[in-house]
């Protein structure tokens, strides 16, 4: 138990995948294919079929989902290395880990929703983890059972196993913008004081990116 609780400790993941200049060029993207493939070598999914497919999948539906959201390349980046994080932490970890990788998904928001550098940043807003909460639940989550257990020879836990992840998963999303409820009224006053040192702290991560292009 020790040694899993280690393996998921959640920690920063700004650029941790994708670079600046690789958000830079999936911005550019329109189809499918191209974001596919673009992830596929940025993420490194080199699994056979149909793995391959539903994973890519999942990475294309994320930065779409990041374009529907307005988020900036650093969120997007870091959304993608979330959710590659916790896909890593579920198929890594025995099969009953439903519990264990919520709350790792949960801590690892949390780490970007919450300014205390350099345990964690806030690049993404109390609302915002909400919404990547739900977003994990409708598509990650339900997604992942299938790819899970493709080579089992179990289907039945699949079932079983749903109405665990949609309670855990909701309650997890009820929790997210009360998180550290009594400081957040002094955050949301403070905000724009502290956010101009994230703003700062964000933009010379930028910079030092653009200058690896």
């Amino acid at each position: 138990m020790d040694t899993e609780s280690k393996a998921l400790k959640a920690k920063v993941m700004l650029w941790t995948d994708v670079s600046y200049h690789e958000m830079e060029e999936m911005d550019q993207m329109q189809s499918i294919p191209d974001l596919e493939r673009c992830l596929c070598s940025v993420l490194g999914v080199h699994l056979p079929e149909p793995k391959r497919g539903v994973l890519l999948e999942m990475y294309v539906q994320a930065v779409l989902f990041g374009r529907e959201c307005n988020f900036k390349k650093e969120q997007t980046s870091a959304l993608l290395s979330i959710m590659k994080s916790i896909h890593e932490a579920n198929i890594e970890t025995p099969l009953n880990n439903i519990e264990q990788c919520v709350e790792y998904a949960m801590d690892l928001l949390l780490c970007h929703s919450v300014r205390r550098p350099p345990f964690s940043i806030n690049i993404f807003s109390f609302e915002e983890v909400g919404c990547i909460l739900k977003y994990i639940h409708n598509s990650y989550v339900k997604l992942d059972l299938s790819l899970t257990y493709s080579d089992q020879d179990e289907p039945t836990k699949t079932d079983s196993s749903a109405p665990e992840v949609e309670n855990l998963m909701e309650k997890a999303t009820e929790a997210a913008p009360t998180t550290e409820s009594s400081p957040q009224t002094e955050e949301a006053e403070g905000t724009k004081l502290g956010y101009s040192e994230q703003e700062a702290l964000t933009e010379h991560e930028v910079r030092e990116q653009m200058v690896l292009v």
